[in-house]
């Protein structure tokens, strides 16, 4: 017969974030995943080499940022006249057309923050596969977890396409790299999200997972 949940340690139960109901943590094997029994929410999984894979992603994110903020993301012809726009060009647009504030906002939510938060996904990952300043890490992920809500490169990403699909009627519009670079970035940003499992780094940062980075 089982113990009573009252009975058990803290860190051998865990809680829904959804529904709140209280259960022993379970022991996972690679690959495999904890559901709510009561509301279906995934608690956490176990992935497979996390801290690797995720390393993987992080770089290419971060060799993408430059191209994908300034390299041309598109090319508007209008009355013979050309121009190149890329995302720092609208933010200096935006700023000498006398909107400051918003010019602040654009660039720390699709420049700024995208970048604060690679360098912290970065250190972290760093500091667990090289087992060194692990409680540096711990900081630097609770500051990543902070600004996950300000990074909001899809919201500029369909502001960029509504604007292309308006101006396609009045000039001639081509795509540049900047915009696949872009694009890719914002994939592998959130293909980062799914891969770098928060219970995992939070395990691996306490030294709970000795296997973290095998």
């Amino acid at each position: 017969m089982s113990a009573p949940l009252s009975s058990l340690p803290v860190h051998e139960l865990v809680a829904c974030h959804e529904c709140d109901l209280l259960m022993r943590k379970p022991q996972l094997a690679d690959g495999e995943s904890a559901q709510c029994p009561r509301c279906g929410y995934e608690l956490f999984s176990h992935r497979h080499q996390v801290v690797r894979r995720s390393l993987a992603l992080v770089v290419a994110a971060l060799l993408l940022y430059i191209p994908a903020n300034f390299l041309p993301i598109m090319q508007l012809n209008l009355l013979g006249q050309t121009s190149q726009d890329t995302v720092w060009s609208g933010v200096l647009g935006l700023y000498d057309s006398g909107m400051q504030a918003i010019a602040v906002v654009v660039f720390l939510c699709s420049m700024a923050v995208p970048l604060l938060k690679l360098l912290c996904q970065l250190l972290v990952l760093l500091s667990i596969r090289l087992d060194f300043g692990r409680s540096y890490g711990l900081l630097l992920y609770r500051i990543y977890h902070h600004l996950r809500e300000w990074g909001m490169l899809e919201v500029y990403l369909m502001g960029i396409l509504v604007a292309m699909v308006k101006l396609m009627d009045l000039a001639d519009l081509s795509l540049g790299l900047g915009l696949f670079c872009f694009i890719a970035l914002l994939l592998i940003q959130i293909w980062l999200e799914v891969t770098m499992s928060p219970q995992q780094i939070w395990q691996a940062l306490s030294g709970e997972d000795v296997h973290a980075c095998d």
